[in-house]
């Protein structure tokens, strides 16, 4: 019972926070803000580690649901995806988890962004989600190549760069916020442009 109370109070500051830091952004947002949102004590707030890291987590806790996960591939939601058998099913499912944690992550992404450049500390944590996410995107070019998605000639590398523009948060806030297109509408078209970077010559 403690153990759930615990990961309730903490999914509850780190969405207070993931909400605080989307409108605020880093510098207009304290601790004690936090705190309020969430309705606990400040000192409750700092035992999920300073500032910057709770940023972090608060950007992955919105995009994948939780903010303790070492790979996508092993993330409960994602590895029931792989096991579907069938391909079109499959992609629609990976079209579909990255499309709604671009829409509650996205913002809060570009807060992410901003406050790295003048935060040395955070840039450094930044650094290694971005390794993070480069090897999750190795992993998913070679599903798709297990599956027959992706040509094998093309150095893996180059896809995997590939689609992760194709994926990102950047991409959403583009296509999403800022071009008016629908969620539906995005989600197809990850799927559909995933398709074709994999196919191309």
């Amino acid at each position: 019972m403690r153990t759930n109370q615990a990961a309730a109070t903490r999914s509850r500051i780190l969405d207070a926070a993931a909400a605080l830091f989307t409108v605020a952004g880093y510098t207009g947002t304290s601790l004690a803000d936090i705190a309020h949102a969430a309705g606990v004590s400040v000192e409750t707030v700092k035992l999920g580690g300073p500032k910057h890291r709770l940023l972090l987590d608060a950007f992955t806790h919105s995009f994948a649901g939780s903010d303790d996960i070492a790979s996508l591939a092993s993330h409960g939601p994602v590895a029931e995806i792989t096991a579907e058998i069938d391909n079109t099913r499959y992609l629609a499912g990976i079209a579909h988890f990255v499309a709604e944690s671009n829409r509650r992550s996205s913002i809060l992404w570009t807060a992410l962004l901003s406050a790295a450049r003048s935060d040395a500390l955070l840039r450094k944590e930044l650094d290694g989600l971005q390794q993070r996410r480069r090897a999750d995107m190795l992993v998913l070019v070679d599903e798709l190549r297990r599956r027959g998605f992706a040509e094998t000639d093309r150095p893996r590398e180059a896809v995997a760069d590939s689609i992760s523009f194709i994926l990102s948060p950047e991409g959403y806030n583009q296509l999403v916020h800022g071009s008016g297109w629908s969620q539906p509408d995005y989600e197809t078209w990850l799927a559909r442009t995933v398709l074709h970077v994999c196919a191309r010559d």
